[in-house]
C-alpha cells in the first residue's frame, strides 16, 4: 500500500507545474467564454464547458510525454460531447451498411456546425496557452489580456462580468504562487525538499491571505469610476456617444432619489426627488410599433415642494375589455388624431403597476395571446391616461395596444387657452406649492415675457431650460446652498444642472405660475432602433427623402431611456406633450408639410453663446487630455519595443566615464548580484572562478558552463591583463551577460 501510494505521489509531482498551468489557463477561458452571453445558444456553452473539463481531465491524468494520445483523445472527446449536446436530429433509418453510413455521415455531419468548430477552437487555444504560458512574463500576459476582454466588455455591454474578472485575478494569484515554488524548485532543490516536508505550514498562509483578499473585494461596495477611460474621452471630444454599462446592472430603482447615486430605470416613489444615477443600460421591454413615440406610464398632478405625491384615492377606474374601445374624458374635438399601433414585448420579469403605450391608449387588443383569456385586473383612466396593472397578478410579458396620438396642430394651439373648462380641474392641475418662491414666478414671467399666447410661452419655457441649463446625471449637490426647501428654485438657481426630473417638473411648475394647468408624466424614451431600420442619414437619401419618416419598427427600450416630461392642457386639443430636458426631442406627429416651429427670441442668445463657449472648452480640454494619454501610450510602448537599444543607451550612459575593461567589471558584478538572487550564492572566501565553477558542477546548471566560462575568461583579461577590450567585445560580453541573467529566470 504504502508503495502504490508513494508512486502515485511521484507521479503527480512530476510535471505537477505544467499540469496546474493547464488547469489555470482552462478555467481562465471558461470564465472569458461569458462575454458571448446573448451571442452563443445555450448548447454552444455546454458544450464548450465540457470540452475544455474534459481535456483538463486528460491533461491531469496522462503523462505529459504522452502528447499524440492527449490530442488524439481530446478531439474524440470534443466529437462525443458535441454528439450529446448539440442540435442533431439523427435519421430514422439506423446505417447497417456501407452506403447507409455515408448517407448518415452526409446527414449528420453539417449539423454539427458551428458547435464542432467551437469546441476544436477552444481545445486548440487551451493547448497553445497550456505550452506558451511557462515563464512569469508569459502568464502575467494571458492574466492582463484575459482581464482586459472582461473589463471591457464588462463596461461596454450589458454582461455583468465582475464574478468572472474575480476569478480570473484569484487563478492568477494562486498561478503566481505557484510559479514561485516552482521556481524555487528549480533553483534551490534542497530548500524545496524542505519545505514538503511541512505542506501545511507552507499551504496555510497562501489560503488565509488569498481567502481573505477575494472576501474583501468582491464585498468591497460598488463606486464609480473616477477617471475615463481614453476611448470615452476621444469619442466625447468628437461629439459622439459613448454606451457604458456601469453600476448594478438590470436592479430596478424602486426607491426614492436622495442624496446617494442609483441605477436608472423606471422610478416607484417620486415623492422626494433630487440626488444622481448611474446609467443601467440593460435592456427593459422592446415596442413594436407603427409610428415612433414616447412609451407613457404613470401621471402626477400634486407637487409638494420636494416631488410629486400619489393622489389620495384611485377614483374613476374603469374595467378593460379585450378589443374594447376605451372612454377618454378629455375634451379633443378640435384635435387631429393618429392611430398607432404597438406590441409591447417585456424583457424583464420584474412587475409594473403599469402597462407602457403610446398616450393615449385608445384600446387594448390582446395580453400574451391573441386567443389566450383576457386578465380581470386591468383597469383604465378616462382623466390620467394610465392602463393600470393589479400587482396580485403575474405581469404580462408580450400586450398589444392601440392608441390615439394627437397630431401637432400648432396654428390651432396659437388660438386657443390652456385652461379647463371646469374650474375644478383648472384649480386643481394649476395649483403651486406654497415653498415655491417668487423669484420662480418672476422667472417664469421673464423668459415668457415675449409670448402672444399660451402655446408660444409654453414653447418659450421648454427652450429656456433646455438650452439655458446642463444635462447631467450626477448633479454637483455641493452647489446647493441649504437655504432653500423647494426642489424646482434649487435646480434653478443653485444647481443648473440635472436629469429629466429636474427639468420636467421645473418646467410644470413655472408653467402652472403662468395659469396654466400642468402635469408631470414618467415613462420611456423611444429607445433605438436596429441600424437597418433607420437607414442612411437623409443627406445622402435621393431627393432628400427620408427612408422611414414615421418611425416604425421594433425599438429596444432599456432602462437607461426611464424618462419624465411635461403635459399641458389645450382646451380643445387635450394634454398636449412639452420636453424640457436638454439633448431629448419630443417625436411629435406633424400636420403633412409641417414643421414645428418656435418664436424668435433674443434673450437666449447671450446664454447660448455661454454655452458654445464652455463647450469649446470642454472639448478643447479633452482633446488635450486625450493627446497627452496617446503620446504617454506611444512613448511607452516605444521603450517596450525597442528597449534593447533603450537597455545598451542606459550601460553606455552608466557606464560612459568607464574604460572597456571597467566596463566588463562592472557587467560581471550585476551578473553575480543576480545570480545571488537565484540561488546561486557566492561564498565570502571564493572568488569569482571558483564560484562559477562551484555552480557549474552541480547537475542542475551544466548547461550553463561554456557561458559562464567565457563570462569568467573574459572577466580575467579584463581585469587582470595588460591590453584593453574594444567596443566590440564589450557589446558581445554585454549581450552574453543579459542572455545568462534571462535564462535564470
Amino acid at each position: 500500500m504504502r508503495e502504490r501510494t508513494s508512486r502515485l505521489l511521484s507521479y503527480v509531482a512530476k510535471d505537477w507545474y505544467a499540469r496546474f498551468v493547464s488547469v489555470f489557463v482552462a478555467i481562465i477561458i471558461m470564465s472569458c467564454l461569458a462575454v458571448f452571453d446573448g451571442y452563443w445558444w445555450s448548447e454552444s456553452f455546454t458544450i464548450g464547458y465540457w470540452s475544455l473539463s474534459v481535456a483538463l481531465l486528460i491533461d491531469v491524468l496522462l503523462p505529459i510525454r504522452l502528447r499524440l494520445l492527449r490530442w488524439g483523445l481530446r478531439i474524440v472527446a470534443a466529437i462525443v460531447i458535441t454528439f450529446s449536446f448539440a442540435r442533431i436530429e439523427s435519421p430514422s433509418i439506423y446505417p447497417v451498411n456501407k452506403e447507409r453510413w455515408l448517407w448518415w455521415v452526409e446527414q449528420t455531419l453539417p449539423q454539427l456546425q458551428p458547435f464542432i468548430w467551437i469546441s476544436l477552437s477552444l481545445l486548440l487555444i487551451h493547448v497553445l496557452l497550456s505550452i506558451w504560458a511557462v515563464t512569469r512574463t508569459k502568464m502575467f500576459g494571458v492574466m492582463g489580456a484575459s482581464i482586459l476582454l472582461l473589463t471591457v466588455a464588462d463596461s461596454f455591454t450589458p454582461i455583468w462580468l465582475w464574478d468572472n474578472v474575480a476569478i480570473v485575478v484569484f487563478v492568477g494569484l494562486v498561478w503566481l504562487l505557484l510559479s514561485h515554488l516552482e521556481r524555487l524548485k528549480r533553483t534551490h532543490p534542497d530548500s524545496w525538499g524542505e519545505l514538503l516536508e511541512y505542506p501545511i505550514r507552507v499551504a496555510t498562509p497562501a489560503i488565509i491571505v488569498l481567502s481573505l483578499l477575494m472576501i474583501i473585494s468582491l464585498n468591497a461596495p460598488a463606486m464609480a469610476p473616477l477617471l475615463q477611460d481614453p476611448y470615452t474621452i476621444w469619442k466625447n471630444a468628437k461629439g459622439e456617444e459613448v454606451q457604458v454599462f456601469l453600476g448594478e446592472k438590470a436592479i430596478l430603482d424602486d426607491t426614492p432619489l436622495s442624496k446617494s447615486n442609483a441605477s436608472s430605470g423606471y422610478s416607484r416613489n417620486d415623492a422626494t426627488l433630487g440626488g444622481g444615477f448611474d446609467f443601467d443600460f440593460s435592456p427593459m421591454m422592446t415596442v413594436s410599433t407603427s409610428h415612433k413615440s414616447y412609451w407613457r406610464g404613470e401621471t402626477k398632478a400634486t407637487y409638494n415642494g420636494e416631488g410629486w405625491v400619489e393622489r389620495p384615492a384611485e377614483e374613476g377606474y374603469q374595467s378593460v375589455e379585450k378589443g374594447v374601445e376605451l372612454q377618454n374624458r378629455i375634451n379633443r374635438d378640435l384635435a387631429e388624431t393618429v392611430e398607432v399601433e404597438q406590441i409591447v414585448t417585456m424583457v424583464r420579469t420584474e412587475p409594473y403597476p403599469i402597462l407602457f403605450a403610446a398616450a393615449p391608449i385608445t384600446k387594448v387588443n390582446w395580453i400574451e395571446e391573441d386567443n389566450e383569456l383576457f386578465p380581470s385586473g386591468l383597469s383604465w383612466s378616462p382623466e390620467y391616461w394610465e392602463l393600470k396593472w393589479n400587482m396580485e397578478i403575474k405581469y404580462p410579458t408580450i400586450y398589444s395596444v392601440t392608441s390615439a396620438v394627437t397630431v401637432l396642430d400648432e396654428e390651432g394651439l396659437r388660438g386657443t387657452e390652456a385652461e379647463f373648462s371646469d374650474p375644478n380641474a383648472n384649480s386643481f392641475y394649476s395649483h403651486i406649492s406654497g415653498s415655491v418662491p417668487d423669484r420662480v414666478w418672476e422667472l417664469a414671467a421673464e423668459v415668457t415675457a415675449e409670448g402672444t399666447n399660451d402655446y408660444d410661452k409654453a414653447r418659450l419655457l421648454e427652450n429656456y431650460l433646455s438650452t439655458s441649463y446642463k444635462y447631467n446625471n450626477k448633479p454637483d449637490l455641493t452647489k446647493l446652498s441649504g437655504t432653500s426647501p423647494d426642489f424646482v428654485d434649487q435646480f434653478l438657481f443653485e444647481l443648473k444642472e440635472g436629469y429629466c426630473d429636474y427639468f420636467s417638473t421645473a418646467m410644470a411648475v413655472m408653467a402652472r405660475t403662468l395659469g396654466m394647468p400642468t402635469r408631470w408624466v414618467k415613462g420611456f424614451s423611444p429607445g433605438v432602433l436596429p441600424s437597418d431600420s433607420v437607414g442612411p442619414p437623409e443627406e445622402f437619401m435621393t431627393g432628400g427623402v427620408v427612408s422611414n419618416p414615421l418611425g416604425a419598427g421594433t425599438y429596444t427600450v432599456r432602462n437607461s431611456d426611464a424618462h419624465s416630461w411635461v403635459e399641458i392642457y389645450f382646451e380643445g386639443y387635450g394634454w398636449i406633450p412639452f420636453e424640457p430636458t436638454a439633448g431629448f426631442d419630443f417625436p411629435y406627429r406633424m400636420p403633412a408639410g409641417e414643421e414645428v416651429s418656435l418664436p424668435d427670441k433674443d434673450m437666449n442668445e447671450e446664454v447660448a453663446a455661454t454655452n458654445i463657449t464652455e463647450k469649446s472648452y470642454t472639448s478643447s480640454k479633452v482633446i488635450l487630455w486625450t493627446a497627452v494619454s496617446a503620446l504617454f501610450i506611444g512613448v511607452v510602448a516605444l521603450v517596450i519595443i525597442r528597449r534593447r537599444d533603450f537597455s545598451g543607451l542606459w550601460i553606455r550612459l552608466r557606464t560612459g566615464s568607464y574604460s572597456t575593461n571597467d566596463q566588463i567589471v562592472v557587467e560581471t558584478g550585476r551578473l553575480i548580484a543576480a545570480c545571488n538572487k537565484r540561488g546561486f550564492e557566492r561564498k565570502e572566501y571564493e572568488t569569482i572562478r571558483e564560484a562559477i565553477i562551484r555552480w557549474t558542477n552541480t547537475h542542475n546548471h551544466k548547461r550553463f558552463r561554456e557561458d559562464f566560462r567565457t563570462v569568467l575568461n573574459t572577466f580575467e583579461k579584463a581585469k587582470y591583463g595588460a591590453g584593453s577590450a574594444t567596443k566590440e567585445e564589450v557589446d558581445h560580453f554585454v549581450t552574453k551577460v543579459r542572455y545568462l541573467i534571462g535564462e535564470l529566470k
